[in-house]
């Protein structure tokens, strides 16, 4: 039974152990349209709509930061729905008075609420847009 479970712990920690990469790229290729993640092998790119045809590097890879910022908008915001059901009327919030379900609650908040939040996200964006692509790889621990 020990022995199980160990064999199970251990087999649980492989799976987020850094896997080994082969750096082959050089500072001349170093970003491709078929080199995205995520292209596979035996089908390579999967783009059905052709939207990389005529796009150049730099394009496809302001598409594809696009695509996976927006891809994280959305899974915050599926979090807050279910998130606002669970804790209605209990937050701390808006002094618990948003009520009802999750759906009818974005036309409960406050609109100073917006205004900070437009302002804060609209920084945000700025910053981002302003300092451009930046490889995760190329970054250090603390940035």
């Amino acid at each position: 039974m020990k022995l199980t479970i160990a064999t199970t712990l251990l087999a649980s920690a492989a799976a987020f152990a850094p896997a080994p990469v082969a750096n082959t790229q050089t500072a001349l290729s170093a970003f491709t349209k078929d080199g995205l993640p995520g292209a596979l092998a035996p089908v390579g790119l999967f783009d059905p709509l052709n939207l990389l045809e005529k796009a150049d590097d730099a394009t496809a890879l302001r598409y594809r930061e696009a695509e996976v910022t927006h891809g994280r908008v959305a899974m915050l915001a599926v979090i807050g729905f279910l998130v606002g059901e669970k804790v209605e009327g209990s937050s701390f919030l808006f002094d618990s008075q948003i009520s009802g379900p999750a759906i009818s609650h974005f036309f409960q908040v406050p609109n100073p609420f917006w205004e900070i939040l437009v302002l804060a996200i609209g920084g945000l964006e700025l910053n981002r847009a302003q300092v451009a692509f930046v490889s995760p790889a190329d970054l250090g621990p603390d940035e």
